[in-house]
């Protein structure tokens, strides 16, 4: 898979809904259930992050919810690559972006999401190829004033901003011309996932479908 043709599918990803949910989740029996939620609020688009050891098993589980299109995210390894894609992710999303990562993910057809922080780092990825990326930590690096002047010499990038989003500042993010689309955990939070409130998150994800971009 070559650069552009991974920023191409990303793009695709990005406009499904406004956000997309970045999920941490410990137990894979309730992924489906959890998954079919969001999908239900109409956000189809799910990152997995690989942070708990049950993250590959609730991709594969999330990967039979109709409707939705699962990704991983906090790719960091070669190994990480290979062990999303064979468990159904269909997109990759990383903290970061290394030579060594982008090979991987171009070697294993994986669409990926790679992250920067700096204008440096946005235009390395532009030599590569790379066009749709996402900018991160976004509350920490300045938020969405910082992104907006990231945009102007750099127009031809568009961003998914995740870190330090929320409902509250999300249309600051997404009112800016070079944002596509934004990650938060803010739509399933732990307490209404302990609970198995289902309804609860069906609800906030409708919100979050909701915004204007």
């Amino acid at each position: 898979m070559t650069p552009e043709h991974a920023s191409e599918l990303a793009a695709k990803v990005c406009a499904l809904a406004p956000v997309i949910p970045v999920l941490v989740v410990d137990d894979a029996s309730i992924a489906g259930a959890l998954a079919a939620a969001l999908v239900a609020g109409g956000l189809p688009a799910l990152e997995v992050t690989l942070r708990t050891p049950a993250a590959l098993d609730v991709i594969r589980e999330m990967a039979k919810i109709k409707g939705g299109v699962v990704g991983a995210g906090t790719l960091l390894t070669e190994k990480d690559v290979e062990a999303a894609k064979d468990a159904g992710a269909t997109f990759g999303v990383a903290p970061g972006a290394t030579d060594r990562l982008l090979d991987a993910c171009e070697a294993n057809d994986l669409p990926l999401l790679p992250g920067v922080a700096t204008a440096t780092e946005a235009m390395r990825l532009v030599e590569r190829g790379y066009t749709v990326q996402k900018f991160f930590p976004a509350a920490a690096n300045g938020g969405a004033p910082a992104l907006k002047a990231i945009g102007a010499p750099i127009p031809q990038v568009k961003f998914c901003p995740t870190g330090g989003v929320s409902l509250s500042n999300a249309n600051d993010y997404l009112s800016l011309s070079n944002v596509l689309c934004v990650g938060g955990s803010w739509v399933a939070p732990k307490n209404l996932v302990d609970a198995s409130d289902w309804a609860g998150i069906t609800a906030l994800a409708a919100q979050a479908a909701a915004l204007p971009r």
